[in-house]
């Protein structure tokens, strides 16, 4: 009696866990710019609220990048690591490819926007 209790109540949580996500992966997020370095948050921008043209400027012992910001859009301007992947990238407007900074350990990915959209999506 006891396990099927907690069989019960477990195939709840895990209906109501699913419909939870589901409903979320229906609505539309703004799309934010989330900054971060060694995984730890520097900083987050709501593309959508960006009315002006914006740089900023991220600096450590690594080295520094200079981020420009523009509604709906976040890039690195310029770097001084010595590839420059990361400024080569250019502008990022959605969640398919973040940019990296490897030497810098910087990581700029968009979350948001665009939700819904399969694997298959072109």
């Amino acid at each position: 009696m006891r396990t099927k209790l907690i069989l019960a109540l477990l195939i709840g949580a895990v209906a109501v866990s699913a419909a939870v996500l589901l409903l979320q992966g229906q609505r539309t997020r703004a799309p934010v710019a989330r900054i971060t370095r060694d995984g730890v948050l520097l900083e987050e921008i709501d593309l959508e609220e960006t009315q002006a043209p914006r740089s900023f400027l991220l600096e450590d012992e690594r080295g520094r990048n200079l981020i420009s910001v523009e509604q709906g859009r976040i890039r690195v301007l310029e770097a001084d690591c010595p590839d420059q992947i990361c400024v080569d990238q250019g502008w990022i407007s959605d969640g398919t490819v973040p940019i990296v900074c490897l030497p810098h350990r910087l990581m700029i990915q968009i979350v948001g926007g665009e939700e819904g959209l399969d694997g298959g999506a072109g």
